[in-house]
């Protein structure tokens, strides 16, 4: 994207800014909330664990309904209304699970909470690539805000749990930073969306526009399949098959969370330079592979593996998948609600099938269920290269 939106103030920027990140560090905490309260919301609905996971399911159904949505429309309307609305149904989750619903009632909450997430990208991620010139390092710490809230609510819930406090205090804490959020938004003034001046694909190209429409789909999955894959299946890999402590085993979950830390802030400084994403792009998922493969075939020692799973965490979750999407909307500049929308139902649609998949795998062996994201990886990397190579000239197209 060549244009850039009219330049607001230095402070309405950065005002701009912070409400969106302090949406994601909320929608962060979002993400783990139903999980973190497990126990507490069986005993609150008198129900067992297994329909608690259950209703946290209805997230991912949300996301598979919400993305198609907020991508047909997202490009219809302003970027502030999709804000508004993903920041309203995550409140509306919130204050409704603290209501005890009925068990049908909470996995509708939980829906919303996915079409909250939905509604947050399609509004978020385009405005903050308008915003930076067609620069993907403002995305890039959205995934780092996101990894705060996810930092942040566990020890809350912790603290509470040792307190014997009501669990109903961090739902109440996630609404109270919406409401606080709320007041910003309705102070904060958007810029206007930039005018559409879509690039025509340059003589011969347009199969190479096509072609690498559908490899960033695929990427779209993939690069979401391999974060999944990791984080559900390497602590019970390094148990049982790497033969490390419990305490070790959980620990390389952790060094994975810093990596994805530092890998925000490789990114952000690497992005910051448009024009390289391609090649980080095949960079990233080929050094991620490769410690995948460290892990597998040397984890055994548990200084290897606390360096892979390190390593894994900078190039695999620290930004990455972003990093896609921004060059997704680079070949569609006047469709970023819609790619937005696409890009994220296809990484949705990893949700929902990578715990299927895994779960089949682990039938044969846990060793099985975990080495399986090597393939994850290998394709990635396959899809990246062929990105590299398939890119059309001038890189956009009429839409």
């Amino acid at each position: 994207m060549e244009n850039s939106l009219p330049r607001a103030t230095s402070t309405s920027t950065w005002r701009l800014k912070l409400t969106l990140y302090l949406n994601y560090f909320i929608h962060g905490m979002g993400l783990i909330i139903l999980a973190q309260n497990m126990p507490a919301l069986a005993a609150s609905w008198q129900v067992p664990l297994a329909t608690v996971s259950f209703v946290i399911s209805g997230v991912g159904i949300g996301r598979l309904i919400g993305y198609p949505l907020t991508g047909r429309f997202a490009d219809r309307f302003s970027r502030r209304t999709f804000v508004a609305l993903g920041m309203a149904c995550y409140l509306l989750f919130a204050l409704g699970m603290l209501a005890h619903p009925a068990v049908w009632l909470a996995y509708g909450l939980a829906i919303l909470a996915g079409v909250a997430n939905a509604a947050l990208d399609a509004g978020t991620y385009p405005l903050l690539v308008e915003l930076s010139a067609g620069k993907g390092s403002g995305t890039v710490l959205l995934k780092g805000a996101m990894s705060a809230g996810e930092f942040v609510l566990p020890l809350l819930v912790a603290s509470l749990t040792t307190h014997h406090w009501w669990f109903g205090w961090s739902f109440l804490f996630f609404a109270a930073l919406l409401l606080a959020n709320f007041a910003n938004l309705a102070t904060v003034s958007f810029p206007p969306a930039p005018p559409v001046q879509a690039k025509s694909t340059a003589p011969g190209q347009a199969g190479r526009a096509r072609l690498a429409t559908g490899l960033l789909l695929a990427y779209g999955y993939l690069s979401m399949a391999l974060m999944i894959w990791f984080t559900q299946w390497v602590t019970l890999f390094a148990q049982r098959r790497l033969q490390l402590t419990t305490t070790s085993a959980h620990f390389l979950l952790s060094l994975y969370s810093l990596g994805s830390l530092l890998g925000v802030g490789l990114l952000f400084v690497l992005l910051n330079r448009p024009g390289h994403e391609r090649g980080i792009l095949v960079a990233f998922n080929l050094v991620a592979t490769l410690a995948l493969a460290g892990l597998i075939t040397r984890g055994s020692q548990p200084l290897v593996a606390a360096a892979c799973a390190l390593v894994f965490g900078l190039t695999a979750a620290g930004g990455i998948m972003q990093t896609g999407l921004t060059l997704f909307m680079r070949l569609f500049p006047g469709r970023h609600g819609l790619v937005t929308g696409c890009f994220y139902f296809f990484g949705s649609l990893a949700s929902f099938t990578v715990p299927l998949i895994t779960g089949k795998l682990a039938t044969t062996s846990i060793a099985a269920a975990f080495s399986g994201d090597l393939v994850i990886g290998a394709l990635a990397s396959l899809v990246s290269l062929a990105l590299l190579l398939a890119w059309p000239k001038g890189g956009a197209r009429h839409d």
